[in-house]
């Protein structure tokens, strides 16, 4: 009842990103009773239906991701103080975003569902009865307890991976080197006093102008684990992707060796990008700040060195689905239609749930700095300043990331011969 209160009390942006996971739910649960319809209809090629099965882990993952990151952008489920005395802790807390979680993803399969069976045929109602027949297996009867599993599996990875991101930590526990936020690192030296301000005695900071803030403010100094790690899981990608392409079939899904040896060449791609998108970031910080930075270079840098890891990962999934979908188009030279309805609510589910993510990441990144962003505001940065410092730091990413997009998806559809 909580959680539906809460739901039910969010602002419009909140309820619009919540909608958004409903939504990949929706799309993610149709691919998963679609490749159960293959199966039906196609009971002499059992290994083509596993591939099917085996290539809804991708939208599986992006609509996972998503949901992580909306659960983490709530402010509904964000610890405020008070609510331990009326017994909402961090754990309860938790429990509450896993179960907001849980309901919108059980509100897309649900949708799911009833628009896979209007496409079979089995309700009526709706202009789209029966359109999907052919390819849903409508003339055999639907097993319902398998079409509820492969339901059940969204919801619940969601809300497990929302409650083992969010789950509270001892606080007694000192913090890792360097994991400290960005909002509080800078706080800690916008008011650098050892007592209190009072009334009478003016904050040390609000003496000094707010560019000598910015060059004491130390950077990060470690720079994000896993950049090596993501380099050699992008060239193995790289290298089973060149494999496969041996073959060069007509289609991912026509021959289960091929298709599956294409699937764990873009996982691993993907993986190595998102592995090494964070460490990236964080060179672009570190260019921004060389050659004897002004204000405005600084402060970019800093924060995309401070932020490296939250804006990196969405970054590298962005990069792994664009690259991938440009890969396909320049290897199999077909219209969008060749590659079935199917294939297409997938390709929109990963493109749209990787274009989510990024913008609920920034999202999240400026909840992060909105201490930093008031204190710069109030010892007299211009708001100019702010927004040229913002769009600096995208013009960084863009540069750096965009021609490494188009060199992957070159690498992926170059055949070995050449």
């Amino acid at each position: 009842m909580l959680a539906l209160r809460l739901t039910r009390a969010a602002r419009p942006a909140v309820q619009l990103r919540r909608l958004l996971v409903a939504a990949a739910s929706a799309g993610t649960g149709f691919l998963l009773l679609g490749s159960l319809g293959y199966a039906m209809g196609h009971p002499q090629t059992p290994g083509a239906a596993a591939l099917r099965l085996a290539w809804c882990v991708v939208p599986l993952a992006a609509t996972v991701y998503l949901a992580l990151a909306v659960a983490r952008t709530d402010p509904g489920t964000r610890p405020r103080p008070g609510l331990s005395a009326v017994g909402l802790g961090p754990g309860r807390l938790m429990a509450v975003s896993a179960l907001t979680t849980l309901l919108a993803c059980t509100l897309g399969s649900m949708v799911a569902l009833l628009f896979f069976l209007h496409l079979r045929g089995d309700l009526s109602g709706l202009p789209i009865d029966g359109k999907g027949a052919q390819f849903l297996a409508a003339d055999r009867p639907l097993p319902v307890p398998a079409a509820l599993t492969l339901l059940a599996l969204l919801p619940l990875t969601a809300s497990g991976a929302v409650a083992l991101s969010l789950r509270p930590r001892d606080p007694r526990r000192p913090a890792a080197k360097g994991t400290a936020s960005f909002g509080a690192r800078w706080h800690a030296v916008l008011n650098r006093t050892e007592a209190p301000a009072s009334a009478e005695a003016p904050v040390e900071a609000e003496a000094e102008g707010w560019s000598d803030v910015l060059t004491v403010a130390p950077p990060p100094r470690e720079a994000p684990a896993g950049f090596p790690w993501g380099v050699a899981a992008l060239a193995a990608g790289l290298a089973v992707q060149a494999y496969a392409n041996r073959a060069a079939p007509a289609s991912m899904l026509a021959l289960p060796v091929e298709g599956a040896a294409v699937l764990a060449g873009w996982l691993l791609t993907a993986l190595g990008l998102v592995l090494a998108a964070p460490g990236l970031t964080y060179l672009c910080g570190r260019v921004l700040q060389s050659a004897q930075p002004g204000a405005l270079r600084l402060l970019a840098g800093r924060v995309l060195m401070s932020e490296a890891t939250r804006i990196g990962r969405p970054l590298g999934v962005v990069c792994a689905v664009t690259s991938a979908a440009l890969a396909t188009t320049a290897m199999y030279d077909q219209p969008a239609a060749a590659f079935g309805p199917l294939s297409t609510v997938a390709t929109l589910v990963v493109g749209g749930c990787a274009l989510a993510t990024l913008l609920t990441a920034a999202v999240e990144t400026r909840q992060s700095r909105a201490d930093t962003t008031a204190a710069l505001l109030r010892l007299g940065a211009p708001a100019t300043m702010l927004r040229g410092s913002a769009a600096l730091r995208a013009a960084a990413l863009i540069a750096l990331f965009v021609p490494l997009t188009l060199l992957i998806a070159y690498l992926s559809a170059l055949p070995p011969t050449r």
